[in-house]
């Protein structure tokens, strides 16, 4: 198991069902790494292999969905996500949809150093160099400082559909 999956696990105190959805995204990644161009049919192969209720992507890149029961922590689970992907894979873009305004708010504080619930908090990573949140509202990307241009940027939309999505670019 990839070591950055106890780190973060620890570090943000993770539950067992995060915990374990953590570990999946793990093992995917290393069965298909996370790259631009991967051969679509190939990939959900080699996924379907370990894993096969999973039926097909519904995109055209890489797709997978994580159910959890509510109250478990999906935003947290999303913040770990991203810690991963960045730490372990050198991801920097990452794309939240909210589906109401009522999320949007509470995604933006959440993904927001030096908040009660901070999902990112226990990182040492990102203490130095937190991720930079974009939204609908923000500035451009230009005008991102360049002293935390190799921080990941997490941009946070309020879109109608019903359930919370990030997109990893």
């Amino acid at each position: 198991m990839n070591r950055h999956v106890n780190s973060i696990a620890g570090r943000l105190s993770l539950r067992a069902p995060q915990r374990q959805s953590l570990e999946i995204l793990d093992r995917i990644t290393e069965i298909v790494p996370p790259r631009k161009g991967a051969d679509l049919e190939a990939a959900l192969a080699a996924i379907r292999s370990e894993f096969p209720t999973v039926s097909d992507f519904e995109r055209e890149f890489p797709s997978l969905c994580f159910a959890l029961a509510t109250g478990v922590g999906k935003t947290r689970l999303m913040g770990a996500f991203i810690g991963y992907l960045h730490l372990a894979h050198g991801l920097s873009n990452f794309f939240v949809l909210a589906p109401n305004l009522t999320i949007y708010n509470k995604l933006i504080t959440d993904f927001t150093p030096n908040t009660p619930k901070y999902v990112l908090k226990g990182i040492s990573e990102f203490a130095v160099s937190p991720p930079v949140i974009t939204t609908t509202s923000s500035t451009s990307r230009k005008s991102i400082p360049r002293c935390v241009a190799d921080a990941p940027r997490v941009s946070v939309v309020s879109g109608k559909r019903s359930a919370r999505a990030i997109l990893i670019t």
